[in-house]
Protein backbone atom coordinates (compact mmCIF):
# COMPACT_ATOMS: atom_id res chain seq x y z
CA UNK A 1 0.00 0.00 0.00
CA UNK A 2 1.39 3.41 -0.97
CA UNK A 3 1.52 6.31 1.46
CA UNK A 4 -1.20 8.07 -0.57
CA UNK A 5 -3.58 5.11 -0.35
CA UNK A 6 -2.92 4.69 3.37
CA UNK A 7 -3.61 8.30 4.22
CA UNK A 8 -7.42 8.14 4.51
CA UNK A 9 -7.52 5.02 6.75
CA UNK A 10 -4.88 6.64 8.95
CA UNK A 11 -6.95 9.79 9.29
CA UNK A 12 -10.05 7.74 10.01
CA UNK A 13 -8.23 5.91 12.76
CA UNK A 14 -6.94 9.15 14.19
CA UNK A 15 -10.50 10.30 14.70
CA UNK A 16 -11.93 6.93 15.69
CA UNK A 17 -9.40 6.34 18.45
CA UNK A 18 -9.17 9.87 19.81
CA UNK A 19 -11.35 9.80 22.90
CA UNK A 20 -12.14 12.82 25.01
CA UNK A 21 -9.21 12.08 27.35
CA UNK A 22 -6.67 11.29 24.65
CA UNK A 23 -3.59 13.46 24.87
CA UNK A 24 -2.34 12.76 21.35
CA UNK A 25 -3.30 11.00 18.12
CA UNK A 26 -1.97 7.46 17.93
CA UNK A 27 -1.06 5.70 14.71
CA UNK A 28 -2.58 2.36 13.64
CA UNK A 29 -1.03 -0.43 15.67
CA UNK A 30 -1.92 -3.33 13.40
CA UNK A 31 -2.92 -4.29 9.87
CA UNK A 32 -6.48 -4.88 11.14
CA UNK A 33 -6.72 -1.28 12.27
CA UNK A 34 -5.45 -0.07 8.89
CA UNK A 35 -8.24 -2.02 7.21
CA UNK A 36 -10.95 -0.31 9.26
CA UNK A 37 -13.64 1.44 7.21
CA UNK A 38 -16.54 3.84 7.67
CA UNK A 39 -18.96 0.88 7.73
CA UNK A 40 -19.55 0.91 11.52
CA UNK A 41 -20.38 4.64 11.41
CA UNK A 42 -22.77 4.13 8.49
CA UNK A 43 -24.38 1.14 10.20
CA UNK A 44 -25.09 3.25 13.27
CA UNK A 45 -26.26 6.44 11.55
CA UNK A 46 -27.93 5.42 8.28
CA UNK A 47 -31.11 3.86 9.77
CA UNK A 48 -32.14 7.29 11.10
CA UNK A 49 -31.88 8.94 7.67
CA UNK A 50 -35.13 8.80 5.71
CA UNK A 51 -36.50 9.66 2.29
CA UNK A 52 -39.20 12.33 2.07
CA UNK A 53 -41.73 12.60 -0.75
CA UNK A 54 -43.79 15.79 -0.76
CA UNK A 55 -46.73 16.61 -3.02
CA UNK A 56 -47.85 20.18 -3.67
CA UNK A 57 -50.40 21.78 -5.95
CA UNK A 58 -49.29 24.71 -8.09
CA UNK A 59 -51.22 26.87 -10.50
CA UNK A 60 -50.49 26.37 -14.18
CA UNK A 61 -51.79 28.71 -16.86
CA UNK A 62 -54.36 27.02 -19.07
CA UNK A 63 -53.30 29.16 -22.04
CA UNK A 64 -49.77 30.39 -22.57
CA UNK A 65 -51.09 33.35 -24.55
CA UNK A 66 -51.70 35.01 -21.21
CA UNK A 67 -47.93 35.07 -20.65
CA UNK A 68 -47.62 37.44 -23.62
CA UNK A 69 -47.31 41.10 -22.49
CA UNK A 70 -49.74 42.17 -25.25
CA UNK A 71 -52.56 40.04 -23.80
CA UNK A 72 -51.63 40.75 -20.17
CA UNK A 73 -52.19 44.49 -20.68
CA UNK A 74 -55.88 43.64 -21.21
CA UNK A 75 -56.31 40.70 -18.83
CA UNK A 76 -53.62 41.40 -16.22
CA UNK A 77 -52.99 38.45 -13.89
CA UNK A 78 -56.58 37.25 -14.09
CA UNK A 79 -55.80 34.63 -16.71
CA UNK A 80 -57.46 31.28 -15.96
CA UNK A 81 -55.23 28.67 -14.40
CA UNK A 82 -55.53 25.05 -13.43
CA UNK A 83 -53.87 23.26 -10.54
CA UNK A 84 -50.94 21.01 -11.32
CA UNK A 85 -49.49 18.41 -9.00
CA UNK A 86 -45.75 18.59 -8.35
CA UNK A 87 -43.62 16.14 -6.42
CA UNK A 88 -40.52 17.01 -4.40
CA UNK A 89 -37.90 14.53 -3.24
CA UNK A 90 -35.58 15.05 -0.32
CA UNK A 91 -34.09 13.48 2.75
CA UNK A 92 -34.65 13.81 6.48
CA UNK A 93 -33.25 12.76 9.84
CA UNK A 94 -35.14 11.17 12.73
CA UNK A 95 -34.20 12.96 15.96
CA UNK A 96 -36.49 11.19 18.44
CA UNK A 97 -40.10 11.32 19.56
CA UNK A 98 -41.36 10.59 16.05
CA UNK A 99 -39.93 13.90 14.78
CA UNK A 100 -38.01 14.20 11.52
CA UNK A 101 -35.85 17.19 10.52
CA UNK A 102 -35.61 18.21 6.88
CA UNK A 103 -35.25 21.35 4.79
CA UNK A 104 -38.08 23.84 4.51
CA UNK A 105 -37.77 23.90 0.74
CA UNK A 106 -38.39 20.14 0.58
CA UNK A 107 -41.84 20.31 2.23
CA UNK A 108 -42.83 23.90 1.47
CA UNK A 109 -46.56 24.20 0.63
CA UNK A 110 -46.87 20.40 0.64
CA UNK A 111 -50.40 19.00 0.67
CA UNK A 112 -49.10 15.51 1.41
CA UNK A 113 -45.86 14.30 2.99
CA UNK A 114 -44.74 10.68 2.87
CA UNK A 115 -41.67 9.42 4.76
CA UNK A 116 -39.89 6.17 3.90
CA UNK A 117 -37.48 4.75 6.47
CA UNK A 118 -34.26 2.96 5.64
CA UNK A 119 -35.94 -0.36 6.55
CA UNK A 120 -38.72 0.48 4.00
CA UNK A 121 -41.43 1.25 6.53
CA UNK A 122 -43.61 4.10 5.28
CA UNK A 123 -45.57 6.73 7.19
CA UNK A 124 -47.60 9.79 6.39
CA UNK A 125 -46.20 12.86 8.10
CA UNK A 126 -47.54 16.20 9.33
CA UNK A 127 -45.63 19.46 9.29
CA UNK A 128 -45.35 20.74 12.87
CA UNK A 129 -42.81 23.58 12.56
CA UNK A 130 -41.39 25.51 9.62
CA UNK A 131 -38.61 28.09 9.51
CA UNK A 132 -37.91 29.47 6.06
CA UNK A 133 -35.05 31.70 7.23
CA UNK A 134 -32.95 28.74 8.35
CA UNK A 135 -34.44 26.40 5.69
CA UNK A 136 -35.52 23.93 8.38
CA UNK A 137 -38.76 22.03 8.84
CA UNK A 138 -39.89 19.52 11.46
CA UNK A 139 -42.45 16.85 10.56
CA UNK A 140 -44.07 14.26 12.79
CA UNK A 141 -44.55 10.66 11.66
CA UNK A 142 -48.25 9.80 11.91
CA UNK A 143 -48.92 6.56 13.78
CA UNK A 144 -45.26 5.56 14.08
CA UNK A 145 -44.14 3.65 17.21
CA UNK A 146 -41.79 6.22 18.75
CA UNK A 147 -40.07 3.57 20.87
CA UNK A 148 -39.17 1.57 17.76
CA UNK A 149 -37.58 4.28 15.65
CA UNK A 150 -33.86 4.90 15.17
CA UNK A 151 -32.65 8.41 15.98
CA UNK A 152 -29.45 10.41 15.76
CA UNK A 153 -27.87 12.25 18.66
CA UNK A 154 -26.72 15.82 18.15
CA UNK A 155 -23.03 16.64 18.03
CA UNK A 156 -21.76 19.97 19.34
CA UNK A 157 -21.27 21.76 16.04
CA UNK A 158 -19.11 24.37 17.80
CA UNK A 159 -16.61 21.63 18.65
CA UNK A 160 -15.91 20.52 15.08
CA UNK A 161 -12.84 21.75 13.26
CA UNK A 162 -11.75 22.21 9.68
CA UNK A 163 -10.25 18.91 8.56
CA UNK A 164 -12.58 16.67 10.61
CA UNK A 165 -13.89 13.67 8.71
CA UNK A 166 -17.62 13.67 7.98
CA UNK A 167 -20.12 11.55 6.07
CA UNK A 168 -23.10 12.87 4.08
CA UNK A 169 -26.06 10.46 4.05
CA UNK A 170 -29.12 11.00 1.88
CA UNK A 171 -31.00 10.08 -1.27
CA UNK A 172 -29.33 11.91 -4.17
CA UNK A 173 -31.22 11.91 -7.47
CA UNK A 174 -33.78 9.52 -5.97
CA UNK A 175 -31.55 6.48 -6.49
CA UNK A 176 -31.83 5.31 -2.88
CA UNK A 177 -29.82 5.93 0.24
CA UNK A 178 -26.15 6.57 -0.39
CA UNK A 179 -23.16 7.71 1.65
CA UNK A 180 -20.34 10.03 0.63
CA UNK A 181 -17.28 10.97 2.65
CA UNK A 182 -15.28 14.13 3.00
CA UNK A 183 -13.97 16.62 5.49
CA UNK A 184 -15.18 19.82 7.08
CA UNK A 185 -13.84 22.38 4.60
CA UNK A 186 -14.86 25.56 6.37
CA UNK A 187 -16.79 27.01 9.28
CA UNK A 188 -18.81 30.20 9.73
CA UNK A 189 -19.74 30.32 6.05
CA UNK A 190 -22.41 32.99 5.72
CA UNK A 191 -24.98 33.73 3.05
CA UNK A 192 -24.22 37.45 2.81
CA UNK A 193 -21.60 39.81 4.10
CA UNK A 194 -23.35 43.07 4.95
CA UNK A 195 -26.55 44.79 5.96
CA UNK A 196 -28.95 43.45 8.55
CA UNK A 197 -27.90 40.11 9.96
CA UNK A 198 -29.34 37.02 8.29
CA UNK A 199 -30.85 34.68 10.83
CA UNK A 200 -30.28 31.59 8.72
CA UNK A 201 -27.11 32.41 6.82
CA UNK A 202 -24.48 30.42 8.73
CA UNK A 203 -23.23 27.06 7.50
CA UNK A 204 -20.72 24.28 7.86
CA UNK A 205 -18.93 23.74 4.55
CA UNK A 206 -17.93 20.27 3.42
CA UNK A 207 -16.41 18.67 0.37
CA UNK A 208 -18.45 15.49 0.87
CA UNK A 209 -20.46 15.25 -2.39
CA UNK A 210 -23.99 16.62 -1.88
CA UNK A 211 -26.36 16.31 -4.82
CA UNK A 212 -30.03 17.10 -5.50
CA UNK A 213 -32.10 14.86 -3.22
CA UNK A 214 -29.50 15.06 -0.43
CA UNK A 215 -31.33 18.13 0.90
CA UNK A 216 -32.42 17.49 4.48
CA UNK A 217 -30.05 14.55 4.89
CA UNK A 218 -27.47 14.05 7.61
CA UNK A 219 -23.89 15.21 7.90
CA UNK A 220 -22.41 13.02 10.64
CA UNK A 221 -19.08 12.78 12.44
CA UNK A 222 -17.03 9.65 13.05
CA UNK A 223 -19.09 8.86 16.13
CA UNK A 224 -22.28 8.79 14.07
CA UNK A 225 -23.63 12.00 15.64
CA UNK A 226 -25.45 14.67 13.67
CA UNK A 227 -23.12 17.55 12.76
CA UNK A 228 -25.56 19.30 10.45
CA UNK A 229 -28.47 19.08 8.01
CA UNK A 230 -27.36 19.17 4.37
CA UNK A 231 -29.05 22.08 2.66
CA UNK A 232 -27.40 23.29 -0.54
CA UNK A 233 -24.51 23.08 -2.95
CA UNK A 234 -22.58 25.58 -5.05
CA UNK A 235 -22.68 24.24 -8.59
CA UNK A 236 -22.69 25.27 -12.23
CA UNK A 237 -23.52 21.87 -13.66
CA UNK A 238 -26.26 20.72 -11.27
CA UNK A 239 -23.96 18.17 -9.61
CA UNK A 240 -21.66 18.39 -6.64
CA UNK A 241 -18.47 20.39 -7.16
CA UNK A 242 -17.11 19.70 -3.69
CA UNK A 243 -18.69 22.78 -2.11
CA UNK A 244 -21.65 21.76 0.03
CA UNK A 245 -23.28 23.42 3.01
CA UNK A 246 -24.99 22.08 6.11
CA UNK A 247 -27.04 23.82 8.81
CA UNK A 248 -25.13 23.41 12.10
CA UNK A 249 -26.51 20.87 14.56
CA UNK A 250 -26.66 23.39 17.42
CA UNK A 251 -29.22 25.46 15.51
CA UNK A 252 -31.11 22.33 14.46
CA UNK A 253 -31.32 21.27 18.11
CA UNK A 254 -32.84 24.65 19.10
CA UNK A 255 -35.48 24.35 16.37
CA UNK A 256 -36.30 20.78 17.42
CA UNK A 257 -36.62 21.86 21.05
CA UNK A 258 -39.23 24.49 20.13
CA UNK A 259 -41.11 21.93 18.02
CA UNK A 260 -41.17 19.55 21.00
CA UNK A 261 -42.56 22.43 23.09
CA UNK A 262 -45.48 22.78 20.67
CA UNK A 263 -44.32 25.82 18.70
CA UNK A 264 -45.22 26.01 15.01
CA UNK A 265 -42.63 28.64 14.08
CA UNK A 266 -39.10 29.15 15.33
CA UNK A 267 -38.83 32.24 17.54
CA UNK A 268 -35.43 33.90 17.63
CA UNK A 269 -34.14 36.48 20.05
CA UNK A 270 -34.36 39.97 18.58
CA UNK A 271 -31.25 42.14 18.31
CA UNK A 272 -32.68 45.49 17.31
CA UNK A 273 -29.41 46.57 15.69
CA UNK A 274 -28.08 47.03 12.16
CA UNK A 275 -24.56 45.80 11.54
CA UNK A 276 -22.02 45.58 8.76
CA UNK A 277 -18.89 43.57 8.17
CA UNK A 278 -15.68 45.18 9.41
CA UNK A 279 -13.40 45.20 6.35
CA UNK A 280 -9.85 46.50 6.08
CA UNK A 281 -10.92 50.10 5.43
CA UNK A 282 -13.31 50.19 8.39
CA UNK A 283 -10.71 48.54 10.61
CA UNK A 284 -8.18 51.23 9.66
CA UNK A 285 -10.71 53.98 10.35
CA UNK A 286 -11.43 52.50 13.79
CA UNK A 287 -7.74 52.10 14.59
CA UNK A 288 -7.88 48.30 14.63
CA UNK A 289 -4.78 46.29 13.77
CA UNK A 290 -6.93 43.86 11.74
CA UNK A 291 -10.56 43.44 10.61
CA UNK A 292 -12.63 41.81 13.33
CA UNK A 293 -16.24 41.76 14.50
CA UNK A 294 -19.25 43.60 13.06
CA UNK A 295 -19.86 47.35 13.23
CA UNK A 296 -23.13 48.58 14.75
CA UNK A 297 -24.69 51.11 12.38
CA UNK A 298 -28.07 51.65 14.02
CA UNK A 299 -29.79 50.75 17.27
CA UNK A 300 -33.55 50.50 17.80
CA UNK A 301 -34.44 52.50 20.89
CA UNK A 302 -36.82 49.78 22.11
CA UNK A 303 -34.45 46.88 21.38
CA UNK A 304 -32.62 44.62 23.85
CA UNK A 305 -29.18 45.81 22.73
CA UNK A 306 -30.20 49.42 23.36
CA UNK A 307 -31.42 48.45 26.84
CA UNK A 308 -28.02 46.90 27.53
CA UNK A 309 -26.22 50.10 26.52
CA UNK A 310 -25.15 49.37 22.93
CA UNK A 311 -24.84 52.32 20.57
CA UNK A 312 -23.92 53.06 16.98
CA UNK A 313 -20.16 52.81 16.41
CA UNK A 314 -19.68 49.84 18.73
CA UNK A 315 -18.01 46.75 17.28
CA UNK A 316 -19.58 43.46 18.38
CA UNK A 317 -16.77 40.95 18.89
CA UNK A 318 -18.49 37.97 20.53
CA UNK A 319 -21.80 36.61 21.77
CA UNK A 320 -21.69 34.20 24.73
CA UNK A 321 -17.90 34.02 24.30
CA UNK A 322 -18.18 32.87 20.66
CA UNK A 323 -16.50 35.16 18.10
CA UNK A 324 -18.69 37.09 15.67
CA UNK A 325 -17.11 38.13 12.38
CA UNK A 326 -20.05 38.52 9.98
CA UNK A 327 -23.68 39.65 10.15
CA UNK A 328 -24.85 36.09 9.50
CA UNK A 329 -22.71 34.84 12.35
CA UNK A 330 -24.30 37.35 14.72
CA UNK A 331 -27.76 36.12 13.74
CA UNK A 332 -26.68 32.52 14.23
CA UNK A 333 -25.20 33.13 17.67
CA UNK A 334 -28.33 34.93 18.84
CA UNK A 335 -30.51 32.11 17.48
CA UNK A 336 -28.80 29.66 19.82
CA UNK A 337 -29.72 31.60 22.97
CA UNK A 338 -32.70 30.89 25.22
CA UNK A 339 -35.39 33.54 25.33
CA UNK A 340 -35.26 35.33 28.66
CA UNK A 341 -31.59 34.52 29.25
CA UNK A 342 -29.04 37.23 30.00
CA UNK A 343 -26.18 36.74 27.56
CA UNK A 344 -22.72 38.38 27.66
CA UNK A 345 -21.91 40.32 24.49
CA UNK A 346 -18.36 41.55 24.02
CA UNK A 347 -18.01 44.89 22.26
CA UNK A 348 -15.19 47.24 21.34
CA UNK A 349 -15.81 50.91 22.12
CA UNK A 350 -13.21 53.67 21.87
CA UNK A 351 -10.47 51.08 21.60
CA UNK A 352 -11.45 49.22 24.79
CA UNK A 353 -13.31 45.94 25.17
CA UNK A 354 -16.49 45.93 27.27
CA UNK A 355 -19.07 43.28 28.12
CA UNK A 356 -22.76 44.06 27.89
CA UNK A 357 -25.44 41.90 29.52
CA UNK A 358 -28.15 41.56 26.85
CA UNK A 359 -31.47 39.99 27.77
CA UNK A 360 -32.75 37.77 24.98
CA UNK A 361 -36.33 38.54 23.95
CA UNK A 362 -38.42 38.17 20.82
CA UNK A 363 -39.58 41.03 18.65
CA UNK A 364 -43.14 42.22 19.19
CA UNK A 365 -45.38 40.40 16.73
CA UNK A 366 -47.12 42.42 14.05
CA UNK A 367 -50.51 41.49 15.50
CA UNK A 368 -49.58 42.69 18.99
CA UNK A 369 -48.36 46.02 17.69
CA UNK A 370 -51.05 46.66 15.13
CA UNK A 371 -54.42 45.62 16.54
CA UNK A 372 -54.73 42.48 14.40
CA UNK A 373 -52.19 43.31 11.73
CA UNK A 374 -52.47 44.99 8.31
CA UNK A 375 -55.26 47.52 7.85
CA UNK A 376 -57.32 47.99 4.68
CA UNK A 377 -58.02 51.70 4.06
CA UNK A 378 -61.33 53.00 2.69
CA UNK A 379 -62.58 56.56 2.11
CA UNK A 380 -59.37 58.31 3.14
CA UNK A 381 -58.46 60.42 0.13
CA UNK A 382 -55.51 59.05 -1.89
CA UNK A 383 -55.17 55.98 0.33
CA UNK A 384 -58.51 54.38 -0.57
CA UNK A 385 -57.84 50.76 -1.61
CA UNK A 386 -54.43 50.45 0.07
CA UNK A 387 -53.44 47.90 2.71
CA UNK A 388 -51.13 49.51 5.26
CA UNK A 389 -49.09 48.19 8.16
CA UNK A 390 -47.17 49.96 10.88
CA UNK A 391 -43.44 49.23 10.86
CA UNK A 392 -42.61 47.59 14.16
CA UNK A 393 -39.76 45.37 15.42
CA UNK A 394 -41.13 42.16 13.88
CA UNK A 395 -41.67 43.73 10.46
CA UNK A 396 -38.26 45.42 10.45
CA UNK A 397 -36.67 42.12 11.35
CA UNK A 398 -38.64 40.20 8.70
CA UNK A 399 -37.95 42.66 5.87
CA UNK A 400 -34.39 43.53 6.83
CA UNK A 401 -35.25 47.21 7.33
CA UNK A 402 -33.01 49.56 9.32
CA UNK A 403 -33.65 49.30 13.06
CA UNK A 404 -34.38 53.02 13.41
CA UNK A 405 -36.80 53.19 10.46
CA UNK A 406 -40.36 54.15 11.42
CA UNK A 407 -43.50 54.80 9.43
CA UNK A 408 -46.39 53.01 7.76
CA UNK A 409 -45.61 50.62 4.91
CA UNK A 410 -47.87 49.92 1.94
CA UNK A 411 -48.42 46.15 1.95
CA UNK A 412 -50.55 45.97 -1.19
CA UNK A 413 -52.38 48.18 -3.68
CA UNK A 414 -55.84 46.70 -4.34
CA UNK A 415 -57.05 49.45 -6.69
CA UNK A 416 -54.92 49.43 -9.90
CA UNK A 417 -55.58 53.17 -10.32
CA UNK A 418 -53.46 53.81 -7.22
CA UNK A 419 -50.43 52.23 -8.88
CA UNK A 420 -49.83 55.58 -10.56
CA UNK A 421 -48.79 56.97 -7.17
CA UNK A 422 -47.98 54.05 -4.87
CA UNK A 423 -46.02 50.83 -4.99
CA UNK A 424 -46.05 47.92 -2.53
CA UNK A 425 -43.14 48.50 -0.18
CA UNK A 426 -43.45 52.30 -0.14
CA UNK A 427 -43.21 53.72 3.36
CA UNK A 428 -45.30 56.77 4.30
CA UNK A 429 -43.02 58.95 6.43
CA UNK A 430 -44.80 62.31 6.13
CA UNK A 431 -48.38 63.39 5.43
CA UNK A 432 -49.45 67.02 4.93
CA UNK A 433 -46.34 68.23 6.71
CA UNK A 434 -46.71 65.92 9.74
CA UNK A 435 -44.18 63.17 10.43
CA UNK A 436 -45.70 59.68 10.42
CA UNK A 437 -44.11 57.08 12.70
CA UNK A 438 -47.13 54.94 13.61
CA UNK A 439 -50.54 53.85 12.40
CA UNK A 440 -52.15 56.05 15.06
CA UNK A 441 -50.36 59.13 13.71
CA UNK A 442 -51.33 58.24 10.16
CA UNK A 443 -54.99 57.78 11.05
CA UNK A 444 -55.13 61.03 13.04
CA UNK A 445 -53.68 63.09 10.18
CA UNK A 446 -55.61 61.37 7.38
CA UNK A 447 -58.95 61.44 9.17
CA UNK A 448 -58.49 65.13 10.06
CA UNK A 449 -57.72 65.95 6.42
CA UNK A 450 -60.77 64.01 5.23
CA UNK A 451 -63.02 65.68 7.81
CA UNK A 452 -61.82 69.13 6.68
CA UNK A 453 -62.61 68.27 3.07
CA UNK A 454 -58.98 68.77 2.07
CA UNK A 455 -58.62 68.63 -1.72
CA UNK A 456 -54.82 68.61 -1.88
CA UNK A 457 -52.79 66.03 0.03
CA UNK A 458 -48.99 66.12 0.18
CA UNK A 459 -46.96 63.06 1.04
CA UNK A 460 -43.33 62.00 1.45
CA UNK A 461 -42.56 58.33 0.77
CA UNK A 462 -39.47 56.23 1.39
CA UNK A 463 -39.15 54.17 -1.79
CA UNK A 464 -36.25 51.72 -1.83
CA UNK A 465 -34.21 54.04 0.37
CA UNK A 466 -34.92 57.25 -1.59
CA UNK A 467 -37.44 60.00 -0.88
CA UNK A 468 -40.43 60.51 -3.18
CA UNK A 469 -42.60 63.66 -2.91
CA UNK A 470 -46.22 63.30 -4.06
CA UNK A 471 -49.11 65.74 -4.37
CA UNK A 472 -52.62 64.30 -4.76
CA UNK A 473 -55.63 66.38 -5.74
CA UNK A 474 -59.11 64.99 -5.20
Amino acid sequence: MTRRRALLPTLALAVAFAGPLAAETRLPASAAEVDLSFAPVVEAAAPAVVNIYATRMVAERANTLFDDPFFRQFFGDLAPSRPEEQNALGSGVIVGGGLVVSNFHVVEDASEIRVVLADRREYDATLVLADEAADLAIVRLDGAPTDDLPALDFADSDAIAVGDLVLAIGNPFGVGQTVSSGIVSGLARTGRGGGAYNAGGYFVQTDAPINPGNSGGALVDMSGRLVGINTQIVTRSGGSNGIGFAIPANLVARVVAQAEAGETTFTRPWAGIDVQLVDADIAAALGLDRPTGVLVQGVAADGPFAAAGARAGDVVLAVADHPVNAPGELGFRLSLQELGAEVPVTILRDGREQTLAVTMRAAVTAEEGLDNGPVRITDLGPFDGLVLQEIGPALRDRLGLPSDLAGVIIVSVDDPRNLRNFQPGDIIVELNGAAIASMAEFRAEAEAAAADGRRTWKMVLNRRGGRVFLTWRG
